[in-house]
C-alpha cells in the first residue's frame, strides 16, 4: 500500500496552487473551473487521460455478429451512435427504417438526428437512470436488441438482460484506451481530479513509478473512487457531496480549507 494512505487527510491539507483536471478543457468560457482559478488564484490545467478509438470493420467482424439480425439497438452515449453508423458505413450495411432505437436519455436520442430522419424512427428515450431504460425494453421483449458499447462498461444493461431473458447482443465498437501523458510533469500537481476508473489506469500505466507523496487526488463517483483505493493511493477529495453535488463544489471546499481563505 502506498505510504501516503497511511497519513490522515488532514495532515494532507497544504496549500493547493497547481489543479489539474483530467478531462478536456471546458468549450464554455464560463464554466465553474474557471471562476474557481480566478477566485483562489491556482493554475488549472485540463489533460484528458483517456481518449476513444474506434474499432475496425475488420475486428468487428471478428466478432461475428451480423447487424441486420437484429430489430432494437440500445444507446447509452454519443461515441456509440457515431461508432455504430460507422461500422455500417463501413461495411455498406443498410440499416431498415423499422429498426427500433433504446436511448438512455432524450439528448442521446436527439443526437441520432446527425443519421436518421427522426420522425420517421420508432425511438424510445429515458431520462438518463437505466431504470427507465429497462421499463421501455420489457415493453417490447421479442425485439432483438444490439448493443453497440465500448470495451469498458458497466454492468447494468447486459445484466438486467440476462436476468430477463431477452434476446441480446453485446457488440464491442470503439475502446477507451490511455491517452500518452509522457510529456506531463505529474508531480508538480498539488491536486489531480478523476472521473473515471479509466483515468486512475491511464495515470498508472503512464507513470508505473508514480509516488503520490503530497499530491492529492479528487474521485467524481464511488466507482472511480475505489479504483484509486484499490490502487493504494489516498483518496482526499469525494464528489459528489450533499454539499457539493459537483467536482467543482468539492474541490472549492478542500481549496478553501487549505489555502485558508
Amino acid at each position: 500500500m502506498n505510504e501516503t494512505s497511511m497519513q490522515s487527510v488532514q495532515d494532507r491539507l497544504t496549500k493547493v496552487n497547481r489543479l489539474l483536471v483530467t478531462q478536456s478543457r471546458p468549450a464554455d468560457d464560463k464554466s465553474p473551473y474557471f471562476d474557481l482559478a480566478s477566485k483562489y488564484n491556482i493554475q488549472i490545467d485540463f489533460r484528458p487521460f483517456i481518449q476513444i478509438e474506434g474499432v475496425s470493420y475488420k475486428d468487428f467482424r471478428r466478432q461475428k455478429i451480423n447487424i441486420l439480425d437484429h430489430t432494437a439497438i440500445i444507446f447509452t452515449s454519443r461515441n456509440a451512435i457515431d461508432h455504430f453508423f460507422r461500422i455500417c458505413q463501413e461495411g455498406r450495411i443498410e440499416v431498415p427504417a423499422d429498426m427500433k432505437y433504446f436511448c438512455i436519455s432524450e439528448q442521446t436520442a436527439n443526437y441520432l438526428q446527425k443519421y436518421i430522419v427522426i420522425r420517421k424512427r420508432k425511438i424510445f428515450a429515458g431520462t438518463k437512470a437505466a431504470a427507465e431504460l429497462f421499463d421501455l425494453i420489457k415493453k417490447h421483449k421479442n425485439e432483438k436488441f444490439l448493443f453497440p458499447c465500448s470495451n469498458i462498461r458497466r454492468n447494468d444493461i447486459p445484466e438486467f438482460m440476462d436476468t430477463s431473458g431477452l434476446h441480446f447482443t453485446e457488440a464491442v465498437m470503439y475502446e477507451t484506451v490511455s491517452t500518452d501523458l509522457s510529456d506531463l510533469d505529474i508531480q508538480s500537481y498539488d491536486i489531480i481530479a478523476f472521473f473515471s476508473p479509466s483515468g486512475v489506469t491511464s495515470l498508472l500505466t503512464n507513470f508505473p513509478d508514480f509516488k503520490q507523496n503530497g499530491t492529492r487526488l479528487a474521485a467524481f463517483g464511488p466507482t472511480t473512487a475505489k479504483a484509486i483505493k484499490d490502487a493504494g493511493l489516498t483518496l482526499d477529495i469525494e464528489a459528489p457531496l450533499p454539499n457539493a453535488p459537483s467536482m467543482t463544489g468539492a474541490l472549492e471546499l478542500y481549496i478553501k480549507k487549505a489555502n485558508n481563505q
